[in-house]
């Protein structure tokens, strides 16, 4: 049959196309009103300065006594306070965020592929909260206790609020982004990019690129340096670890598939 050459080449494609558009305004809609609940619970208890005081519990805790954080600016004590609230709802509301991602991108997926990707973001954000966990109970109070050791006596310490919150956002980001080293292993054996035998012997590098990481995203001390680089090579380790039993389970799921189709066969 032939095609009317007054009809448009795409007019056949438009109607998926505005559907995929659709969905994902939807999809984007539910995770900013996720944000949004969240960032309104929190703003109601225990409220931006109630966050903000215990964002800088770690630092006041190590302040000389009678030092306080100081503004510099003059709508910054109404401003960081928020941002540290939309920080905080945003991650509250990240597996809802999550979630939306993957329900917007799973049709698309095969069936090993939806086996795959839904533990990798439930794993990946565990991952992501505990290095969030592990920066601010372990290794907050460390280097803080550490710097005030080496300041000088003459200098009273009086750290600026927005500083302070760029520096947390900072170490926020660098240790949840560490602590996914077992991930992005897992997904270099399972892609097929880098076999498991590989990365073992990788081991030597990556222990020096994990140091190197250190000193380039935290600050310049040997606390924070080796609070972040020490974890790394551990989940480097799990992440082979995992790996190796992802690629039994495909080897026994690929055994069993031949040993179903040649029972059908015969």
């Amino acid at each position: 049959m032939s095609q009317d050459p007054n009809t448009p080449e795409m007019e056949g494609t438009e109607q998926p196309f505005v559907t995929h558009l659709i969905e994902l305004r939807d999809r984007l809609i539910r995770a900013v009103l996720a944000i949004g609940v969240c960032f309104i619970a929190l703003a109601l208890y225990p409220g931006p300065s109630g966050l903000y005081d215990l964002m800088a519990q770690p630092l006041v805790q190590n302040l000389p006594k009678g030092a306080t954080l100081i503004a510099t600016s003059v709508i910054s004590p109404f401003m960081v306070p928020i941002k540290i609230t939309m920080l905080a709802a945003f991650m509250l509301a990240l597996p809802v965020v999550l979630y939306q991602i993957w329900a917007f991108v799973a049709p698309g997926l095969y069936a090993n592929e939806k086996q795959l990707v839904l533990p990798l973001i439930v794993s990946s954000t565990l991952l992501f909260f505990m290095g969030v966990a592990f920066c601010y109970f372990f290794v907050f109070g460390k280097v803080f206790h550490f710097i005030q050791q080496f300041a000088p006596k003459s200098i009273t310490a009086a750290p600026d609020i927005e500083a302070y919150l760029g520096f947390v956002i900072n170490m926020f980001l660098a240790f949840g982004a560490a602590f996914e080293v077992p991930v992005v292993v897992v997904i270099l054996s399972r892609m097929g990019i880098v076999p498991v035998a590989k990365l073992k012997e990788w081991r030597g590098y990556f222990v020096v690129l994990a140091f190197v990481i250190a000193a380039v995203v935290t600050p310049p001390d040997v606390v924070s340096q080796l609070a972040l680089a020490i974890p790394m090579c551990i989940l480097y380790e799990v992440g082979i670890w995992a790996a190796q039993l992802a690629d039994r389970s495909k080897k026994k799921h690929e055994e069993a598939q031949k040993d179903a189709s040649s029972a059908s066969e015969s």
